[in-house]
């Protein structure tokens, strides 16, 4: 397992340093699909300039949205280093505008998270990786681990490991089933899991897994003044471990 701590220091290898190593980028376009009998999709779609094949499906944590500042700001950051990202709802969101999902909710977020790597796999034909912050991250490695061909890498965002101060109630009974490279990014200070019980519990994933630690982050990452810091690095230990 690699660990690598970000939020302090150099800039890990193949951050994106000046604008000349960007790609140019369009504003983003909505991306809705409800074609029947699929799970409905609603996001918004990064497109790199010019056209490139691989893509990333992020979603957003159980009290949040698609248009969290840390998930545009994320797929901004993509899109400028050649991988088009979908922003997406889960269903639960598309139901409901506030509030957390339920239990019952789960499984079709995932359905709705697998229709939406399908349909970009029917317009970009390179790599893909599906990820997202806390709840939403759950759900995607939940998903994969159930379908391993689906993506190529796991992005997960601050992890739910545990509900806060209940560290037995441990959410992993389907780490042992992750075939997929997985990349976790989590601060220091989460109060859903330390950065102990966490790499204890990557133990369990027979893939390929890296842990990246944002400095004195807490849950969500969600720190405005150090964002842009943070979308760096993080996008940086990204090109670094899926190349």
């Amino acid at each position: 397992m690699q660990l690598t701590l970000i939020g302090c220091g150099p800039r890990p290898t193949g951050t994106i340093s000046s604008p000349e190593e960007m790609l140019h980028t369009v504003e983003p376009q909505p991306f809705i699909d409800t074609s029947a009998s699929e799970a409905p999709v609603r996001g918004a779609l990064h497109r790199t300039l010019p056209a490139s094949g691989d893509f990333l499906v992020l979603t957003h944590g159980a009290s949040g949205n698609s248009n969290a500042a840390l998930l545009v700001a994320l797929a901004d950051a993509f899109a400028a280093a050649g991988i088009n990202v979908l922003r997406c709802d889960l269903l639960y969101r598309q139901r409901k505008p506030n509030g957390p999902p339920s239990p019952a909710d789960a499984k079709f977020d995932q359905q709705g998270l697998r229709r939406a790597v399908m349909l970009m796999k029917q317009q970009f034909s390179g790599r893909a990786f599906l990820g997202g912050s806390s709840y939403g991250g759950r759900q995607a490695s939940i998903l994969t681990a159930s379908e391993p061909s689906l993506v190529d890498g796991l992005l997960l965002l601050s992890y739910p490991l545990h509900p806060p101060g209940k560290p037995a109630q441990l959410r992993t009974q389907h780490f042992p089933q992750l075939r997929t490279p997985v990349l976790f990014v989590s601060g220091t200070r989460d109060a859903f899991g330390s950065i102990d019980e966490l790499e204890a519990a990557m133990k369990l994933i027979p893939a390929r897994k890296k842990l990246a630690l944002v400095d004195g982050a807490a849950h969500g990452l969600s720190d405005k003044k150090r964002q842009a810091q943070w979308v760096t690095l993080i996008t940086g230990t990204f090109r670094e471990f899926f190349g």
